[in-house]
């Protein structure tokens, strides 16, 4: 479910109208985030690391109005919530692109995720499926790298207002903390590096309890 957003009432209405005209519209941020307890946790569980973080990004992005904000032509409307694109890897080298909606139940997340996973792991291609709405983030593990930038491939034409979310390589300090890069880009005309920053902040306290 969405709803309109009443453009004329916003106080960002002049914000979104100069920045929706840019060619490249979005801006980006890499943060270090604290997983040590999210890492131990999972594995307490018996769970896959990458599904429970995910779960985490996920619960972040839907606690925040502006990251709910897609953008349909002059319009913005408001999603009701905001489901998941990972980037799945096969192990021939080829990835896909997936579809894992979100839930707040850990237990249904979890056992969507593994059977999205498998599908997309059984098939080949960039896309196996049809994405009807854009009520997503694009998210991708990138366990090679523990970068400090990140840049995406994009069509400047396409209109595009996802936010898209990836993590580097988790890294172990001498004192058994571990991190990862967390790169965040999203819509200048939605919102702005307070939003972002609240988003982080929330992510990082959830991945700690």
């Amino acid at each position: 479910m969405k709803k309109l957003l009443d453009l004329d009432n916003w106080n960002r209405k002049e914000h979104f109208l100069f920045f929706k005209q840019m060619q490249e519209p979005f801006f980006g941020a890499t943060v270090d985030i604290n997983c040590t307890i999210a890492y131990e946790t999972s594995k307490e569980q018996g769970t896959s690391f990458f599904i429970y973080y995910l779960h985490k990004t996920l619960m972040a992005v839907n606690a925040f109005e502006n990251f709910r904000y897609r953008i349909s032509n002059t319009h913005i409307y408001i999603h009701d919530r905001i489901d998941a694109s990972p980037t799945i890897s096969r192990s021939d080298g080829t990835f896909g692109f997936s579809l894992i909606e979100y839930h707040p139940d850990y237990t249904i997340f979890e056992q969507n995720a593994k059977k999205e996973i498998e599908r997309i792991q059984s098939t080949t291609g960039l896309f196996t499926r049809e994405f009807k709405e854009d009520n997503v983030i694009h998210f991708s593990a990138i366990p090679w790298l523990d970068f400090t930038s990140l840049s995406h491939a994009r069509n400047m034409t396409f209109p595009d207002s996802c936010p898209k979310i990836s993590f580097g390589k988790m890294t172990v300090s001498k004192k058994g903390k571990r991190k990862m890069s967390m790169s965040i880009h999203v819509h200048h005309g939605l919102m702005d590096a307070m939003h972002v920053g609240q988003m982080v902040d929330y992510f990082q306290e959830i991945m700690n309890q």
